[in-house]
């Protein structure tokens, strides 16, 4: 069972044709927290030689520092920083172990790494991680290589470069390494990493970068639905502590038994952009109810968001109400046309307006019981009311 702070709330069971999956195990309201988790591996998503432009960040908790002020650097290299002792203390005994500081030392004088793609370098951060990672925690090693993923034959190469590379350069002391293992954990990382995305308040030209990624245990097990029934949040820079954690909302109420589903990507991408991301990314083609209707519409028809990010009006399109147990469907008629968008009500309601954005909105979590009226988005953290959208 897995919990959340408000008790038991999920359950791990397996379903025909998706695999693993977490579903309600009590009737949930909006704006419930149903999961927050801590990650067993986490690592910067930088080359290993930062742009000059690239702000800095701690190399624990994954903070900005915005003044030099408080900012420790590792003491056996001049690369790492740290915004304070206690990160500094944290880091040393776990994730920038002596071995990961003088690894990641070692590969920064590597000539052959340079000559590969910018995606190898932070591949072989993730290996340094998930080696460390096997090191100092054997159980949640173990609990990585259970994730999903399996090894492909496309990613023979990049595992046989890396292999190569580590084993020469930086073996892990006491661990043996191989293709096989490497191959392995690349898999797991490629399906289970959780960008930790760059505030989008920190973005000059609107297009969000991913400051560090994160593999998370439990949260790993949410499938995806291209109108999901809940968001994840995280709260770099801003969060008390446990930075790096993430947390999932409840966008709406859904009943007991339902499968709790986030989405992987944007809402706001067309039908042909997310079964592409989806195949070329995670290796699945996507059948949810949005892309059972989407699948038959022609390319000019998916085009039901435009750039400003409202919902594009057919004379005959239907208004969308939600029934008791919030599923959209359409207010008249049971039949829906083909160039209908039976999930307008979707859109109009949880995704944010703001410029560029793209965000998912949920509730903030129920006081005493009571719904909160307010919707915080997933990306810009923008709050809005229901009444606005009344």
């Amino acid at each position: 069972m897995l919990t959340a702070d408000s008790g038991s709330v999920l359950r791990l069971v397996e379903i025909e044709g998706r695999g693993r999956a977490l579903v309600a195990s009590q009737p949930l309201k909006a704006g419930q927290i149903v999961l927050q988790d801590s990650p067993i591996v986490v690592y910067s998503a930088f080359p290993l030689v930062k742009p000059q432009s690239s702000a800095s960040y701690c190399d624990n908790c994954f903070r900005i520092l915005f003044s030099s002020a408080n900012v420790v650097p590792c003491p056996l290299c001049s690369h790492h920083l740290f915004c304070g002792p206690n990160c500094l203390t944290a880091a040393t005994a776990s994730s920038h172990s002596p071995w990961v500081c003088q690894a990641l030392s070692r590969l920064r004088d590597c000539p052959s790494l340079f000559s590969q793609p910018l995606e190898q370098q932070v591949q072989a951060r993730f290996l340094i991680a998930a080696y460390n990672l096997a090191l100092v925690s054997p159980s949640d090693f173990q609990v990585l290589l259970s994730l999903q993923g399996q090894y492909s034959p496309s990613d023979a190469p990049a595992a046989e470069f890396l292999h190569s590379l580590i084993s020469s350069v930086c073996p892990p002391p006491s661990l043996s390494i191989s293709i096989e293992l490497i191959a392995a954990l690349l898999a797991k990382d490629k399906l289970n990493a959780f960008g930790l995305m760059e505030p989008i308040s920190l973005q000059q030209d609107g297009e969000r970068s991913v400051r560090a990624y994160g593999i998370y245990p439990k949260a790993s097990f949410f499938n995806h639905d291209c109108l999901p029934n809940a968001c994840r949040f995280d709260y770099l820079d801003s969060a008390l502590d446990q930075n790096t954690d993430v947390i999932v909302r409840m966008i709406h109420d859904v009943p007991v038994g339902r499968e709790i589903c986030l989405s992987y990507f944007p809402v706001n991408l067309n039908y042909s952009a997310r079964q592409k991301r989806l195949a070329e990314d995670y290796g699945f083609t996507c059948n949810c109810d949005r892309c059972k209707v989407e699948a038959n519409w022609s390319d000019n028809e998916t085009d039901v968001i435009d750039d400003s990010g409202t919902i594009e009006e057919n004379e005959d399109e239907e208004i969308m109400e939600e029934d008791n147990d919030e599923q959209m469907v359409a207010s008249e008629g049971d039949e829906v046309g083909e160039a209908d968008f039976p999930h307008a009500y979707f859109f109009v309601r949880y995704m944010c307006n703001r410029e560029n954005c793209w965000g998912t909105l949920a509730p903030l979590p129920p006081s005493n019981d009571v719904q909160s009226k307010m919707l915080e988005c997933n990306v810009c953290g923008n709050l809005k009311s229901e009444e606005d959208m009344c």
